[in-house]
């Protein structure tokens, strides 16, 4: 069940904060989302709708069009690829390779334990120092599957992803 009253003051604080008009409801789902750890239940979603005075599908068609949104629960850490051009011919294929034998999962599911989720984007904007992976809001760039193993590990014992 979803506290509604919490939910809708997450909500009153984005629409303080002076936004453009446009930018409020994106604001108001990272509030929410934050509060709910790492995904909006879709009853969040609604509560969202109705306190911004917005169809729910507008609301539904932005959580599914970011990345950075989810309905679904996801692990502590949530492990974003890089799948573009530049990564893929700097040894992405390796690192997706290694990630998921490390992690025993396949994109878009989640570790047993609930650490890890593993995702992919199709840029990450840093080409510079591809393969590049996002880790929650922490980018690693220059990887090799050695790299790989050793953040994974780091995290697991709870290393920062700093």
């Amino acid at each position: 069940m979803v506290d509604r009253e919490k939910v809708s003051a997450l909500v009153e604080e984005a629409k303080r904060e002076r936004l453009e008009e446009r930018d409020v409801l994106i604001n108001a789902l990272h509030k929410v989302q934050d509060y709910f750890g790492n995904y909006i239940p879709i009853e969040a979603a609604e509560v969202v709708a109705e306190e911004l005075g917005v169809p729910e599908s507008k609301v539904y068609e932005v959580l599914t069009f970011y990345t950075m949104f989810s309905t679904e629960p996801r692990g502590k850490y949530v492990i974003r690829v890089c799948v573009n051009l530049p990564c893929h011919v700097t040894g992405g294929r390796e690192i997706v390779q290694t990630l998921q034998e490390t992690l025993g999962v396949k994109f878009g599911q989640t570790t047993k334990d609930g650490l890890f989720t593993l995702e992919t984007t199709s840029c990450l904007g840093l080409c510079g120092v591809a393969p590049v992976i996002m880790v929650n809001d922490q980018y690693y760039g220059d990887l090799t599957p050695k790299k790989i193993i050793e953040l994974i590990d780091s995290l697991r014992n709870g290393g920062d992803t700093k």
